[in-house]
């Protein structure tokens, strides 16, 4: 699995390294910013990049929002020191799927990179309410219910239970691809950034 560490302090970045090494699947790249960061993941094509907010030339956010651009399978964690909230709407509409505090223990971040992989997200409880007010506000993540299908109601159902595309696939009886195109277009109707988004709202919905 090829890790992206982004920060701009060195001993960060060291210490992130140590303990990730010791996971023998983990191959491990670094940047001190965010127009490296960019060049690493267009060179390394990494599985999960570990994004600070604070960066020396660009930010987090626009960071994460470039390296997607370049690398669209990769998943995003912000993995940031500063407990304010005024970040996380910004940084899961960039495409991040994770955002955690450099408090987290080792073996949470290490978890949370595998599952990153997987394209299942982790949040700080801070970062998960935030979200949550995010949907409750109408000029936030709001989108038009009305313009959704049956079948995208149903598949907008099962993403809001966090189930991945092939089980969804399997209970509707229709092509895992099928069930990605249904998740793309919910999300364009929707003006939602990633899935996370979208299971909140089906959530506050109430069509779980």
């Amino acid at each position: 699995m090829r890790i992206l560490i982004v920060d701009d302090h060195r001993l960060v970045r060291e210490g992130l390294k140590k303990f990730l090494a010791t996971e023998p699947d983990f191959e491990l790249f670094e940047a001190a910013g965010g127009e490296e960061a960019v060049a690493q993941t267009e060179r390394h094509r990494p599985d999960v990049i570990l994004m600070d907010l604070m960066l020396p030339d660009i930010d987090g956010v626009e960071a994460t929002r470039r390296c997607l651009a370049a690398c669209p399978e990769a998943k995003v964690i912000i993995l940031t020191s500063l407990p304010d909230d005024e970040h996380v709407v910004p940084a899961i509409r960039a495409g991040a799927l994770s955002y955690l505090l450099k408090d987290v223990s080792p073996e949470q971040l290490v978890k949370a990179v595998r599952e990153a992989a997987q394209g299942k997200p982790a949040f700080h409880p801070m970062a998960a309410q935030r979200m949550m007010q995010a949907v409750q506000d109408p000029e936030s993540l709001a989108g038009d219910y009305e313009a959704l299908t049956p079948r995208e109601i149903e598949v907008l159902s099962y993403v809001g239970q966090g189930l991945e595309n092939k089980e969804i696939a399997e209970l509707l009886g229709i092509t895992e691809r099928t069930v990605k195109a249904h998740v793309t277009s919910l999300l364009a109707k929707l003006d939602l950034p990633n899935r996370v988004s979208l299971a909140i709202w089906a959530v506050r919905k109430g069509i779980v």
